[in-house]
């Protein structure tokens, strides 16, 4: 268990982007916020556009490569308008990233004045595979969690505002691949979040929106499918969706969408929120 900390960046925000100062909302209700969320697997920055450059490029995934440090600018650039992100494949300050902390580096890009790395597997100093956030709001709290499997894959969770029954929790995850994993990652997962009253998962699933691992999810939670697919990988030619986020019933999905940004093997999944009318976020 390890609480969020500002991580040396910024003071807490004192001007909120615009659509959090939108405290109207839309459609007339009043007292409501909308948020910008976005998920994006970034591949440590490795841009992939074929099948076979998992081969001729996959040293990438283990030494430096000049070519990280221009795709990581232009994934800072993507990010810009949004709120808060769920990133998973950074590198945690690993030799192959020139030792830089990944989402410490998008934070300080994209203006974003809170972030969290959450590293999930080490090979030595070279490698720090990790999950992130980073964020526009100060979370209460954030903890990390190995999920049930081989070594290597986790979850985060981030509590915004102070009290339990309207506070806002933002899980962010990374899927094993073999779906016996999943689904024993997903009934983990699904005992933290019971009884939390407003929660937002997002992550790499690595399963499609109709799998058996979904169907689970939303039947042992209150999470909701948004009932339609949107494509994210492969990214050069997407055919499946990987890349998922749901929201419970309460919470308003105004827009989802993946982004066509080829700049990984994934896309990156996008969605508008409206916030239900009395959700503190000390904002």
């Amino acid at each position: 268990m390890r609480e969020f900390k500002d991580q040396g960046l910024l003071e807490p925000i004192a001007d909120l982007p615009e659509s959090m100062n939108n405290r109207d909302g839309v459609g007339g209700l009043a007292g409501q916020v909308r948020l910008k969320l976005a998920s994006f697997n970034i591949q440590t920055g490795i841009n992939t556009s074929a099948y076979h450059e998992y081969l001729t490029g996959g040293w990438r995934h283990m030494f430096p490569s000049n070519r990280r440090m221009g795709n990581l600018k232009r994934i800072a650039d993507l990010l810009k308008p949004f709120d808060l992100v769920g990133l998973q494949e950074v590198d945690g300050g690993g030799a192959r990233s020139h030792f830089i902390v990944q989402a410490e580096y998008l934070a300080e890009s994209a203006g974003f004045t809170h972030w969290h790395n959450q590293i999930n597997r080490r090979f030595g100093n070279i490698a720090l595979h990790s999950n992130g956030l980073l964020s526009r709001l100060k979370p209460v709290k954030i903890v990390d969690y190995s999920l049930p499997g081989m070594p290597g894959r986790g979850a985060l969770l981030a509590q915004f505002g102070d009290e339990s029954a309207s506070a806002l929790h933002i899980c962010v995850m990374h899927l094993a691949l073999s779906r016996k994993a999943r689904l024993k990652q997903l009934a983990f997962i699904a005992e933290i979040i019971h009884g939390l009253p407003h929660v937002v998962l997002m992550g790499d699933l690595n399963c499609a929106h109709d799998s058996p691992e979904i169907h689970h999810l939303t039947r042992t939670t209150r999470l909701c499918d948004p009932l339609f697919e949107v494509k994210t990988f492969p990214s050069w030619q997407p055919r499946i969706m990987l890349d998922h986020i749901l929201v419970t019933p309460e919470i308003r999905v105004e827009n989802l969408r993946a982004i066509n940004f080829a700049c990984s093997d994934h896309l990156p999944i996008a969605m508008e929120i409206l916030l239900p009318e009395g959700l503190r976020l000390g904002i």
